[in-house]
């Protein structure tokens, strides 16, 4: 948390997975500890979460009503506009709930957007992607950890996603869409990393210089 609100963010978006079990020799830690440790992030415009499948598989409840206790804005399917009436850079933030545990309403969620505004949609799992329309900027996925292991000249073993190594970690453009997905902090099942460290991305965003120039 102290490294990142060192980065001194504008925005801080939590993609899930603050809970997960049968870690292998680990130990469970209670939403409520894990909240208000999240709690003590810090940035002008907010600090805003969705959950992942192993949150809803938990209790999803539980640890919505935990976050929001810390001072977290947990967004399901939900749109929230950014900046003041009048600011000179507002944009949109829709958060999508789990692919694998929730409903997914994309359109549902991106219906609340009401201006032309950029948007930037933020979910769990990248396998959301293909459904994204060319409206949003920009969308931001975790849920594979980039596989935790990546292997010289063999890559990923193992990627938790439909589309195996597709969206496995990074910056991902299709057909000009843009897509980041973050490896993570954690592991999932097996606690081991190997060429696929723990990382906080900082994303520095840009309007374009015009509209038919490509996005930054």
């Amino acid at each position: 948390m102290r490294r990142t609100n060192a980065a001194e963010p504008q925005l801080i978006l939590l993609l899930g997975d603050y809970v997960v079990h049968g870690v292998v020799a680990g130990r469970f830690v209670p939403p409520e500890a894990i909240a208000s440790i999240l709690g003590d992030l810090r940035a002008p415009l907010g600090v805003f979460a969705v959950l992942g499948n192993h949150d809803y598989a938990m209790n999803g409840p539980r640890i919505r009503g935990a976050l929001r206790h810390a001072g977290i804005t947990v967004l399901e399917d939900e749109s929230a506009r950014l900046g003041p009436p009048g600011a000179d850079a507002p944009f949109w933030i829709t958060g999508v709930t789990d692919m694998l545990r929730g409903p997914h309403d994309l359109l549902g969620a991106l219906a609340m957007v009401t201006d032309d505004a950029p948007s930037i949609v933020f979910t769990h799992n990248p396998d959301l992607f293909p459904e994204v329309p060319a409206r949003v900027s920009l969308t931001l996925a975790g849920h594979t950890h980039g596989g935790q292991v990546r292997l010289p000249i063999l890559g990923r073993p193992i990627v938790p996603s439909i589309y195996g190594q597709r969206y496995a970690a990074g910056h991902v453009v299709e057909e000009g869409r843009h897509l980041y997905v973050a490896t993570g902090l954690g592991t999932s099942i097996i606690p081991a990393r190997f060429l696929v460290p723990p990382e906080i991305i900082v994303l520095e965003l840009h309007p374009a210089a015009s509209k038919t120039s490509a996005p930054r």
